[in-house]
Formats: C-alpha cells, sequence, structure tokens
C-alpha cells in the first residue's frame, strides 16, 4: 500500500514506479469539497484520488509487486481496511510541511501490525529535515525505516520500495515448523 494523509504525492508516487499505466481515480476537487479538504499548504491541488490508484512493478521475475495507493481525506478512510487486506506492508508518504496529516496512516499500520517505512517526500522549496528529526517527530521506533525520496522520480520510489521489502523480510517471522516434522 501507499498511503498518507492529503496531498502527500501517493498518486505521483504509484505513476512512477508502476511498469503499467496506472489506474487512477483521479477527480478534479470541487466547490463542495473546498470546506471539507485543507489546503493549506498545497492550494494549487486540483485534483484528488476518490478511490484508489494502482500500479504494478517486477523486481524480478518471481516477485511483482502490486500498488495500491489509498485516497488522503478522512472520508475515504473506510476504504483502507480493504484495500489493506492480503497487504504485505506499506509505504508512508510525507510531507514535512504538514506532517501531522500523516499521523492517521501511522496509527492505522501501527494498530494492524503491518508493516512500513516512512517516506518524506522532499518537494520543491520545503526544508530538508533528517530521517532522524522525523523519526522523533513521529515518535516511531528505530526498526522503522524513514527514508527521503521525491515521489516524481522513478528511481526514488524504487529505492523507497526496496527499503520496504528490505524491512518485511528482516522483520517477518520465520515460518513454525509443524507438529512431527522432519528435520
Amino acid at each position: 500500500m501507499v498511503a498518507g494523509g492529503f496531498g502527500v504525492g501517493k498518486t505521483t508516487f504509484v505513476g512512477a514506479v508502476s511498469e503499467i499505466a496506472p489506474l487512477s481515480t483521479e477527480e478534479l476537487l470541487t466547490t463542495v469539497s473546498a470546506a471539507t479538504d485543507n489546503l493549506d499548504g498545497i492550494e494549487n491541488k486540483v485534483e484528488t484520488t476518490v478511490a484508489m490508484d494502482f500500479g504494478r512493478i517486477t523486481l524480478d521475475p518471481e516477485h511483482v509487486l502490486y500498488l495500491f495507493g489509498t485516497p488522503g481525506q478522512e472520508r475515504f478512510w473506510f476504504m483502507w481496511d480493504e484495500l489493506c487486506e492480503g497487504a504485505l506492508g506499506a509505504v508512508i508518504l510525507a510531507d514535512t510541511r504538514r506532517l501531522q496529516e500523516c499521523f492517521a496512516a501511522v496509527d492505522f499500520f501501527e494498530q494492524r501490525g503491518l508493516g512500513f517505512v516512512v517516506a518524506v517526500n522532499e518537494f520543491d522549496g520545503a526544508y530538508r529535515y533528517d530521517p532522524e528529526e522525523v523519526r522523533g517527530a513521529l515518535d516511531l521506533t528505530e526498526e522503522i525505516p524513514v527514508v527521503c525520496c521525491d515521489a516524481r522520480i522513478s528511481s526514488s520510489g524504487v529505492q523507497t520500495l526496496l527499503t520496504l521489502v528490505r524491512h518485511l523480510i528482516a522483520h517477518t517471522p520465520a515460518p513454525a515448523t509443524g507438529y512431527g516434522a522432519h528435520t
């Protein structure tokens, strides 16, 4: 999953790393949503995801990641449980200009025990924080990777996904051996 708050770059991330034309459910923001969607810090945003984004990336012939980008607005959070079903892990995109926008995603994945990494999307003109500063602000344990990325650049997104995969492999318990199994 690719999750995070409203306007943090989830659709851009999925589109940049996907090897197929991504499915996007972006719709124009309307005056009706203006009362609901806080555009502070993202005043130039004109579209928003209303269901999900979908993409795919092949790491090697045996390993394919299917990417599901979540909608960021609170009114669409009910979809996160469905999108989370069967997920291996998540990338939480963070915008340091509006860090509070990713708190709900961190809580969501922590409560479900789903492994995740935090990727600080480095927007043009935004102050560059050290990943450890972001870790402290989000109150994350040392085991959760915090990386910097540019959601517009494929190689940056791919490196973020590889960090997630390595994190999941390192923190997935070994399968239990069955009763009476021969070793």
